[in-house]
């Protein structure tokens, strides 16, 4: 059961780390949010996790496809809240 709780700070962690990575120039940053980004993964509720990636392999932890995972998760978490 994904709860509430678990939606609403998957939604703000990601969405603030997004909103910095997005206008950031640098690549140290950006490559700190990812880490940041699949630290909170590994913690995160495996059932919102599993939703979010809907079967994609690696998502949200490689670097190669990271912009177009975290847009997507926070298109489906903000539709959940």
């Amino acid at each position: 059961m994904i709860t509430k709780d678990s939606i609403e700070a998957a939604y703000c962690f990601f969405h603030q780390k997004w909103r910095v990575y997005q206008y950031s120039n640098s690549q140290q940053q950006k490559e700190e949010i990812e880490y940041a980004i699949s630290s909170y993964v590994e913690a995160m509720s495996g059932e919102l996790y599993a939703f979010l990636a809907d079967g994609r392999a690696g998502f949200l932890l490689s670097h190669n496809t990271f912009r177009t995972d975290i847009e997507s998760a926070l298109g489906k978490l903000e539709e959940m809240i």
